[in-house]
């Protein structure tokens, strides 16, 4: 199965921390990287183009050639209006690797290509692994039932043999993802690399707040609610956010149109996680985890 060039040697386990909104920033990311895991970043996660380009400087100035390398998040969508500043700016810093959402689209792609970057795309289903497939990425994420954030319904057994069928790149497995163990399980069933994020919101690097670190490791997966209703798109969240900021969740109005302006404001009150916080009771530092992690890995395959 095929694992890029960019990341051999460069890995202690086949792990990308995924890029999560308002959670994930240089710490976590840098901390990923040290630790032999990809960390990854949205671009949105700051307030401008130019705090952007900062990040990346920042990051940049703070991984030597041997870590693993890091990547960043574009939402390819309509109501993303900085979509095009961003991207000159990654081209131009050369980012390792693009991770896009809501959107494959070959002029991204290529952009991204034009300086040998690599591009993952993430899909919840065939149909939107035919069009990245399509539109030349290197990889696609298999976002399975249970992923935090904007998330798909599939089984992932189901969903990463129908990609397999379409596409002969880099596959991930995405969707509660916790363990050591789960990432094995995901190498078995077929995919390339694992894409972990609702675990590494409860680390010390995160940037989530004390609270919703505290709930994360306070929650089983049943705390877990599918909607569209919090920013149009189906993502999942942490039932108990949805009531502390004052909403009922089984009687919330509908949404519009999905716009960037309108997500950020709801995604820093009402909290997202996957399925996977019922195997989460604690908030230790990256290099922690990321030991803990590979410790797990080679127990459950000794353990078969």
């Amino acid at each position: 199965m095929p694992v890029p060039a960019l990341f051999a040697g460069r890995l202690s386990l086949p792990v990308i921390v995924s890029p999560m909104f308002i959670v994930s920033g240089p710490d976590l990311v840098v901390g990923s990287c040290k630790a032999g895991l990809v960390g990854t970043f949205p671009a949105l996660n700051q307030r401008t183009t130019e705090g952007y380009a900062d990040w990346l400087d920042e990051i940049a100035g703070r991984l030597a050639p041997t870590d693993a390398p890091y990547g960043v998040n574009l939402i390819v969508h309509g109501s993303n209006k900085r979509l095009m500043p961003d991207l000159q700016v990654t081209v131009a810093k050369k980012v390792p690797l693009v991770i896009t959402s809501l959107g494959a689209v070959k002029d991204v792609v290529d952009a991204v290509h034009s300086y040998g970057g690599l591009v993952f795309h993430d899909v919840i289903n065939r149909r939107h692994a035919e069009k990245a497939a399509e539109a030349g990425v290197d990889g696609i994420i298999a976002v399975s039932a249970g992923a935090g954030g904007h998330a798909g319904t599939m089984s992932p057994f189901a969903l990463i043999s129908e990609i397999r069928q379409v596409f002969s790149g880099t596959i991930l497995a995405a969707g509660a993802i916790s363990t050591g163990a789960h990432v094995l399980a995901a190498r078995a069933m077929g995919a390339d690399l694992a894409y972990m994020g609702t675990r590494f919101i409860a680390t010390q690097e995160s940037r989530a707040s004390a609270g919703f670190k505290d709930m994360i490791v306070g929650s089983k997966a049943a705390d877990i609610f599918y909607t569209s209703a919090i920013s149009g798109v189906n993502a999942n969240f942490l039932r108990p956010s949805i009531v502390a900021a004052g909403h009922d969740p089984d009687n919330l109005p509908a949404h519009g149109k999905m716009d960037m302006e309108g997500e950020a404001k709801a995604w820093k009150d009402i909290w997202s996680a996957g399925q996977g916080v019922g195997s989460i009771d604690d908030v230790p530092t990256v290099a922690e985890l990321a030991a803990r992690l590979k410790a797990e890995y080679e127990a459950a395959k000794a353990g078969l």
